[in-house]
């Protein structure tokens, strides 16, 4: 069995749910199918939230009401049977009346994580409708039932495969399993989600769990490619990642592929594959743990990254210095990307600035203290072991025009990281792409 994961985008009108059927069909293959939420909809259903925290019923209202009056219409458009729109009809009206509950009572985060997981139970149950008048044979099973997280938030991988293989055999035998993607149960059994990476997670989640053949990500992108197409002409799909890559890819700027939601798949060793709604004949790129040597597969590019070193002469010799110097960061819940140490001083990178200056103060203990802002992360993703002669080479002779800040190398086997200034970006990437890709 394959597990099918369609974001946002593939289910944001009635004429696109009706192409994710086809695809989700085509094949005549079992297959367990994951929605998003339609596009627009968690941010409108955020919205509201924000609205009922700031005690404003009335504004939490009209949002309602247009976003039902939005569902409305897609069922009128999505259905030809009257039944099956009727139900569907009936179902959007119990929903949104769910959300008018809430205007009435104290509002806090946990109403706020039950609203917003609506969307997705408004998505599925449109597409099993859906399905079901075009004599499918499918069932909808709730994420709700067999989706849950522990005490440290994490995902529960024992719980969720006990569930999930309990639901499968009580509803054995049909074509399609549909369910949500990103909402959850948390270990007190109360609605919540799994953040990172959302669907894709609940993707990855489903496939491990089940032992599933494959793990199919459908975008409007045609997989990762080698370079950024906003930035860099003639860039290409990359046909084949292995996981280490992937996620170095996924960390630094590919947004495609969150880099944290493929772990399970790895751990089971289950291909995932990216594929495009928009050319669903494409390779797209396939990610698992096969490993081609002596290539450079991919360039990326992350924004928003600000730079802090700190200088002591008390470093020098001194034990515990870079002890003392994490736990900054780590009170501050504050992860560091790239880091560059000397005998009188350390270089680091954050992307989260909310707690920028509580940091620096506390730095400012242990010596001298320089932030560079509006920096960005470039790196270069491959088989970059050390033993691999002259790929180092190939980076840093494109960078010799741009001024770089920092270079992280050996840390890794899949990748060299260059900081330069958010203005040198796109020359950057271009000369990278020039002198590795030969365009």
């Amino acid at each position: 069995m394959k597990v099918m994961k369609f974001g946002g985008t593939s289910v944001g009108s009635p004429e696109r749910i009706k192409k994710v059927a086809g695809l989700v069909t085509r094949s005549g293959e079992p297959t367990f199918l994951v929605l998003s939420a339609m596009s627009g909809t968690t941010n409108t259903l955020l919205e509201i939230s924000d609205y009922l925290f700031k005690k404003n019923p009335d504004g939490a209202n009209e949002t309602i009401n247009q976003l039902e009056r939005k569902y409305l219409s897609h069922a009128e458009e999505l259905y030809t049977n009257e039944d099956y729109k009727k139900e569907t009809i009936q179902f959007m009206h119990e929903e949104f009346d769910y959300l008018r509950s809430f205007t009435k009572d104290l509002f806090t985060s946990f109403e706020q994580k039950s609203i917003v997981a609506q969307g997705e139970i408004l998505s599925t149950h449109m597409m099993y409708n859906y399905m079901q008048e075009q004599g499918i044979d499918c069932v909808l099973l709730s994420a709700l039932d067999f989706m849950r997280t522990d005490k440290n938030a994490e995902p529960d991988s024992q719980y969720i495969r006990k569930k999930l293989n309990a639901l499968m055999d009580a509803n054995d035998g049909h074509q399609v399993y549909i369910t949500q993607g990103f909402i959850c149960r948390n270990t007190y059994g109360e609605v919540d989600n799994l953040l990172r990476g959302g669907s894709d997670y609940t993707a990855s989640l489903i496939g491990a769990a089940i032992d599933a053949e494959e793990i199919q990500i459908w975008t409007d992108i045609d997989g990762m490619h080698n370079n950024d197409p906003r930035v860099v002409e003639k860039t290409e799909s990359v046909k084949r990642l292995n996981f280490e890559e992937a996620a170095e890819l996924a960390y630094f700027g590919a947004k495609i592929l969150h880099p944290t939601c493929i772990q399970p798949a790895k751990f089971a060793g289950i291909p995932v594959r990216l594929l495009s709604t928009l050319d669903p004949d494409a390779d797209g790129t396939i990610i698992d743990n096969v490993t081609m040597r002596g290539t450079i597969k991919a360039i990326a590019a992350k924004d928003d990254i600000i730079a802090i070193k700190i200088k002591s002469s008390r470093m020098l010799l001194a034990t515990g210095f870079l002890r003392k110097v994490f736990e900054i960061f780590e009170s501050y819940q504050t992860p560091i990307d790239m880091v560059c140490t000397s005998e009188v001083g350390v270089s680091v990178t954050i992307d989260n600035g909310s707690h920028l200056q509580e940091i620096v103060d506390e730095l400012k203990k242990y010596g001298t203290v320089t932030v560079d802002n509006d920096m960005c992360i470039i790196c270069i993703v491959g088989d970059l072991d050390w033993s691999n002669l002259g790929f180092e080479t190939l980076a840093t002779e494109a960078m010799k025009d741009i001024p770089v800040r920092m270079i992280s190398y050996g840390g890794s086997n899949y990748n060299i990281s260059f900081l330069v200034k958010e203005q040198d970006k796109k020359r950057a990437l271009q000369n990278l792409s020039k002198e590795i890709f030969g365009h």
